[in-house]
């Protein structure tokens, strides 16, 4: 009878052990945004970050490139911007990074990627000022949140969690009403960057001069000049829990634009 007891026992434990570990591994790094990711032949590889940034944003910028590059597959290197802040128009190739009055429009913040299949091509990050120069946002923590949350999406990351009112996960990912733990990426981050960018491409959409890269033949001029500030330019809803919101617009052929909406709230 005792040696039944005790082979019961080693059962639960290895039964508790394994779910454990494959629990673990599961909530480790599952947060990539649908699988996009740069293209790329090697690791590491250097993303350009344009600063088309006032001096009041640059600290933030350079902490979050700072922060990102401690990935062991990509650095982010600051480069003078190619853009006007109001308009921030995308570069192929790199992520163009800007601040301006974008106005009462309910976005904090905001990240697009332009996407050919499951390669970016290239991307955006805005932080709207008219929030940001008052109560509650004009503070530092939030500053740092949102800008590293936003260029996180540019690398292919989604949130770790969309919850608004729940612990902090010590990590810009994570959305909060309290950013003062969460400026920056925590260990999951990088582990699911290791993941994203685990495989080589046999070609690249980083930019690694002052060339521009195409995104998609069937994409006329006018699209690819477009500046995509609005909600009417953004496409369908895919989701939105009154804190975050995501958008898709198709161009078809494979082409896409996705749209990551930090809202402000009232």
């Amino acid at each position: 009878m005792l040696k039944i007891r005790m082979r019961l026992l080693l059962l639960v434990i290895l039964s508790a052990v394994l779910f454990l570990t494959t629990f673990a591994k599961g909530v480790a790094a599952n947060h990539s945004w649908g699988g996009y990711h740069w293209a790329r032949t090697g690791n590491p590889f250097t993303l350009n970050l344009g600063d088309n940034l006032s001096s009041t944003w640059d600290p933030h910028l350079a902490s979050t490139s700072s922060d990102w590059s401690i990935s062991s597959v990509l650095d982010t290197n600051i480069v003078p911007g190619l853009t006007k802040p109001r308009n921030c128009r995308a570069t192929s190739g790199r992520v163009e990074v800007c601040n301006s009055k974008y106005g009462n429009n309910g976005w904090l913040g905001l990240a697009q990627i332009w996407v050919s299949g499951v390669h970016i091509s290239k991307g955006v990050t805005k932080v709207n000022d008219t929030y940001f120069n008052n109560a509650p946002y004009n503070t530092t923590a939030w500053k740092n949140l949102v800008m590293c949350q936003e260029v996180g999406h540019t690398l292919g990351l989604d949130h770790q969690d969309e919850n608004f009112s729940n612990s902090n996960m010590g990590t810009c990912m994570d959305y909060t009403s309290s950013p003062e733990s969460n400026q920056h990426p925590n260990a999951h981050d990088y582990e699911e960057l290791e993941i994203i960018y685990a495989h080589l491409d046999t070609s690249s959409t980083l930019q690694s001069s002052t060339q521009k890269l195409p995104f998609g033949l069937s994409v006329s001029l006018g699209i690819l000049e477009g500046d995509f500030e609005n909600r009417s330019d953004w496409g369908r809803e895919l989701r939105n829990n009154g804190h975050i919101a995501l958008y898709e617009r198709d161009f078809g052929n494979g082409n896409k634009l996705f749209t990551f909406v930090i809202l402000a709230q009232k």
